[in-house]
C-alpha cells in the first residue's frame, strides 16, 4: 500500500537538495510513481521520498550509476512478487 502524497515537488527537492528536473527524471525511469491531484500535480508521499533517499544513497554514497539503481530496485520488487507469490501458495 502505497502512503498518501503529501509533499510538492519544491518540498522534496529541497528536503533532499535534488533538483526538481532529476525527481522528474527518475519518475519518468519508473523509479518512483507519485500520487497526483486533480489538477496533475505531482504529491510525494514519504514512501516516495524515502525510495529517493535511497537512490541517492546508492548513487552518492555507493557509486552506483542510475542503470545499476534501476537493475538493483527492479530486483528487489521482482524478489518482493515472488515471496508474496509464495506465501499465497503456502496459505492455500
Amino acid at each position: 500500500m502505497k502512503a498518501r502524497g503529501v509533499y510538492m515537488i519544491s518540498v522534496v527537492s529541497e528536503m533532499l537538495d535534488l533538483h526538481p528536473q532529476t525527481i522528474r527524471q527518475y519518475e519518468r525511469m519508473g523509479l518512483l510513481k507519485p500520487a497526483r491531484t486533480d489538477g496533475n500535480k505531482r504529491r510525494y508521499s514519504d514512501d516516495d521520498v524515502e525510495r529517493l533517499r535511497y537512490v541517492l544513497k546508492l548513487t552518492r554514497e555507493m557509486g552506483i550509476n542510475i542503470a545499476g539503481v534501476e537493475m538493483i530496485i527492479g530486483m528487489q520488487e521482482h524478489i518482493l512478487r515472488l515471496e508474496q507469490q509464495l506465501e499465497e501458495l503456502t496459505n492455500h
